[in-house]
């Protein structure tokens, strides 16, 4: 009889203990679904006059009473350039929300006023601020080019004899970066050429560009603009390199290297491509090298940049900015 209450009561134990409520909640809390909405801690900035070119960083920070879905967008006043962080909590601070110069939506930013908003989902107050970059970030590459010092004596160009034509650098707040940058435009009825300009390694002091040998480790970055109602433009990087070393390129001995641009989506965008794995491209298909077929970034003797349009198709125009080869990654503008 003694054995049969021990029994049960271990059976019972068991039951019990199956029976127990797991305290554990998957799913949004119910603070957050019906939970009135409280700014606890507003918008701050913590270095409203931030040097990003030494290095500096600025992080914002805010709290709620209650997780919600927000957004920071920082919108340059100049340059048009917004850096964006979002997330999902009651709070904001330096580790989701630190910035270092960088954009999310080109142009890059500049030094400039910045405005700065926080947006939340049902929430129908913003918060609003303002900072000021007195330094503009600084990138680790070879510069080809950017244009802030106007036109380099080393580079040369060919322009058709066609309407309306304009290979030149402007000047104004539309640059990708900077203030400057340059313009490709005109009607050419007989050609797909349009113009182009040459850009050899001894306008940087030497017959080729001082570049790393390691073709997997090396990026060609550029910034490209198509203007709005102008769907017929195609911008070509061709890069020439000195197989031999004899300081020329042999056509059809030698490798040429292309990256072309089908200019598509209105506004600036960012052409990257890892060297190793530019093609040889012959009337814009992949073909095989004509040289040694070994991407060789140190043997560069001459980049060209040809503004390309279906004769047909009428006036084109294009923009190029910040062309820089960096190592290890493409760039983050």
């Amino acid at each position: 009889m003694k054995n049969r209450s021990i029994y049960f009561l271990a059976l019972t134990i068991v039951l019990l203990s199956a029976c127990k409520v797991d305290e554990e909640f998957d799913g949004p809390s119910l603070n957050d679904l019906y939970g009135d909405f409280v700014l606890i801690n507003d918008l701050d900035i913590s270095n409203r006059n931030v040097d990003f070119s030494q290095g500096q960083n600025t992080f914002f920070t805010a709290s709620f009473s209650k997780n919600v879905n927000w957004k920071i967008e920082v919108k340059g006043l100049s340059s048009g350039a917004v850096k964006r962080f979002e997330g999902f909590s009651n709070m904001i601070d330096a580790s989701t929300a630190t910035w270092n110069g960088t954009t999310t939506d080109l142009p890059m930013f500049k030094i400039e006023s910045c405005a700065v908003e926080l947006t939340m989902l049902n929430v129908q107050d913003t918060l609003r601020d303002t900072l000021q970059i007195v330094g503009s970030r600084v990138y680790d590459g070879f510069v080809v080019a950017d244009f802030e010092n106007g036109w380099n004596p080393g580079w040369s160009t060919f322009v058709q004899s066609g309407a309306n034509m304009s290979f030149q650098v402007q000047t104004n707040n539309s640059a990708a970066q900077g203030s400057r940058y340059y313009e490709m435009a005109g009607t050419v009825s007989w050609d797909w050429l349009i113009g182009l300009v040459d850009m050899p390694g001894s306008a940087y002091g030497a017959p080729t560009y001082n570049l790393t040998d390691n073709p997997s480790n090396l990026f060609f970055n550029t910034m490209v603009y198509k203007p709005d109602g102008i769907n017929n433009g195609l911008v070509l990087f061709q890069f020439r390199e000195d197989d031999n070393g004899d300081g020329m390129f042999t056509e059809g001995n030698e490798d040429m290297y292309s990256v072309q641009v089908q200019l598509t989506e209105a506004g600036w965008s960012q052409i990257s491509q890892r060297y190793d794995q530019i093609p040889t491209l012959v009337n814009g298909a992949a073909s095989a090298a004509l040289g040694n077929g070994i991407h060789e970034p140190h043997k560069l003797l001459k980049i060209s940049v040809l503004m390309l349009a279906n004769p047909t198709s009428g006036y084109s125009k294009a923009w190029m900015d910040y062309i820089i080869f960096t190592e290890g990654s493409e760039l983050i503008p």
